[in-house]
């Protein structure tokens, strides 16, 4: 695992920044974050729809632990990512599970047309270190940051201040960075997602999840993605999951990802948790291998499908 050591990590606390990293990296330095903070983001949307596409099992938080706890023993997740409640709430069954706490968080009931969105901290370094202290394995802090909205300086402040304090303590620090509100006519511009990732470099952040941009002229998705990997420097650009796809186009989109892009990971939902436990664990494997392993798409299709 190569990775630049942020300078604001304290000499005597490089070995426990490296140890969750590797943790939330599983040892490579690419993340595979299962991202289960959108009880909140998405209110019910995700997890409930009368058994029709989603698992009736789905709709009870449990369901996402008993996926995380899977895949840590098969070591095919780098982290699971939720608010400090929701993980306190089932992390004593589930200590071990390198955890991601997410101090922000707003729901989707509000539109943009209404009032630029902001999404500010719930809680603060000391309430994360109380898990720690707990014996719960927390390896880095999580924010979200809406740029464009006329409260970014509020959000951005507030991102640097707890990068900086997760960094003091040996943690790594994951930032949502959506280009979103009034003044944003195209959430998925790519000079503005170039932009956004640049920002997380700026306030000294590990990796940056982002949505995936559309195309710039004269080239595909893929390598207009690659031009905010490269905005990002030392940031490693992780990309959105997005909603559900079919199995083989969702690896397929990450394996271009990874491998064209240049991006150090993904940020999974909705096409891990949307699942049996079978299932989600098996996508994990998968998305881990292309991540992590360097497999083709075949290659992860065939640990999809238990081959």
């Amino acid at each position: 695992m190569k990775v630049s050591v942020p300078a604001d990590v304290p000499d005597e606390l490089i070995e426990t920044y490296l140890d969750n990293m590797r943790a939330a990296t599983c040892g490579t330095g690419s993340m595979n974050l299962f991202a289960c903070d959108q009880k909140i983001e998405h209110l019910n949307d995700d997890f409930y729809d009368g058994g029709k596409k989603i698992p009736l099992t789905s709709n009870d938080p449990h369901h996402l632990f008993e996926i995380g706890a899977r895949a840590v023993q098969e070591g095919t997740i780098g982290v699971l990512a939720g608010q400090l409640g929701l993980i306190s709430m089932y992390a004593r069954d589930y200590p071990d599970i390198p955890y991601l706490v997410k101090l922000n968080s707003k729901s989707h009931v509000v539109p943009t047309s209404q009032r630029d969105p902001i999404s500010q901290s719930m809680w603060d370094m000391d309430d994360v270190m109380a898990l720690v202290h707990n014996g719960i394995n927390v390896v880095g802090i999580g924010y979200t940051i809406y740029i464009g909205s006329e409260y970014e300086h509020e959000m951005l402040t507030e991102a640097a201040q707890f990068i900086r304090q997760a960094h003091e303590l040996g943690m790594i620090s994951v930032v949502w960075m959506y280009p979103r509100g009034k003044a944003v006519t195209d959430e998925k511009d790519p000079q503005l997602i170039s932009g956004a990732a640049g920002v997380a470099a700026c306030i000294g952040a590990d990796f940056a999840k982002v949505n995936y941009p559309r195309a710039w002229e004269g080239m595909t998705q893929p390598e207009s993605f690659r031009v905010a990997v490269e905005a990002a420097g030392r940031t490693g650009i992780i990309c959105s999951g997005g909603g559900s796809l079919p199995a083989r186009d969702f690896l397929q989109r990450l394996h271009d990802q990874v491998n064209i892009s240049g991006c150090r990971g993904a940020a999974t939902g909705r096409n891990i948790h949307q699942k049996s436990i079978e299932e989600a664990v098996r996508m994990t494997a998968a998305c881990h291998a292309i991540i992590c392993a360097g497999a083709s798409v075949d290659e992860a299709m065939a640990i999809f499908e238990g081959n």
